[in-house]
């Protein structure tokens, strides 16, 4: 099994997959009288169909037992899904790209700092959240509409990844 290497998360590095939430680098103008600095359009949220709503929530995530065996990813093909920590702690993110099957060989991984979050593009895959953390919150921004907006794909076991974040 091929081990994931650990990729800092940069905007550049992402872009395939989707877009990073980060304050530093990014476009911003002072609003409400000047006390406030806005950060804006950070990434979009993207939606299948005009009736689909853009919704907020919690994720409140447990860590998985390290180093990890990638069994399967996910994709949600109706719209983006974002994750930004709350509580400021560093988090992992495994991504693929766009396809109708993720492709094992092209399979990247990236460590948050803790200030980063990630929106991933519509149709990208993805390993759920993985926090480094015990117990870690994200808030999350994705879609809710009908229609099935969760594809899962197992990889073979000559397919299997392994994630190891201490390495």
């Amino acid at each position: 099994m091929r081990t994931l290497v650990i990729e800092p998360l940069t905007k550049e590095a992402f872009a395939p997959f989707g877009d990073v939430i980060e304050t530093d680098g990014s476009d911003h103008f002072m609003i409400n009288n000047g006390s406030t600095m806005r950060f804006h359009k950070l990434a979009t949220v993207e939606t299948a169909e005009p009736e689909d709503k853009a919704i907020i929530s919690i994720f409140r995530a447990d860590a998985l037992e390290m180093p990890l065996t990638v069994r399967m990813l996910e994709r949600h093909p109706l719209g983006s899904q974002a994750f930004i920590p709350l509580l400021g702690n560093p988090f992992l993110i495994v991504v693929a790209p766009v396809g109708d099957a993720p492709v094992s060989g092209l399979v990247r991984a990236f460590r948050s700092n803790g200030r980063q979050g990630v929106n991933y593009h519509r149709g990208v895959w993805h390993h759920p959240v993985l926090t480094i953390e015990k117990r870690d919150d994200f808030l999350v921004v994705d879609r809710s509409g009908s229609g099935n907006n969760c594809d899962e794909h197992y990889f073979t076991e000559d397919q299997m990844l392994i994630l190891n974040p201490h390495q």
